[in-house]
């Protein structure tokens, strides 16, 4: 079985979509770790552009913490 070829740039949120849907239990960290650090970057870039960008900023805040969230059931399944 062959895969699409990875797209060069997503999105945050696709990442971050990517992350909370993988039905593969091996690749979730992978995802979680790619989408945690597209919304790095864009907080970076928002910060930088100056702009008011309260929505976004609020939505990558949300994002980062149902991530962790996600990280926390893992780990806690991982030790039980």
């Amino acid at each position: 079985m062959t895969t699409a070829p990875q797209p060069l740039f997503q999105t945050w949120r696709e990442l971050y979509c990517a992350a909370l849907f993988e039905t593969d239990k091996d690749r979730i960290p992978v995802r979680i770790k790619d989408a945690e650090r597209a919304i790095v970057e864009r907080a970076r870039e928002l910060f930088a552009a100056g702009t008011d960008t309260i929505d976004e900023d609020e939505a990558l805040d949300d994002a980062l913490y149902a991530l962790r969230a996600l990280q926390n059931c893992l780990e806690l399944r991982a030790a039980a």
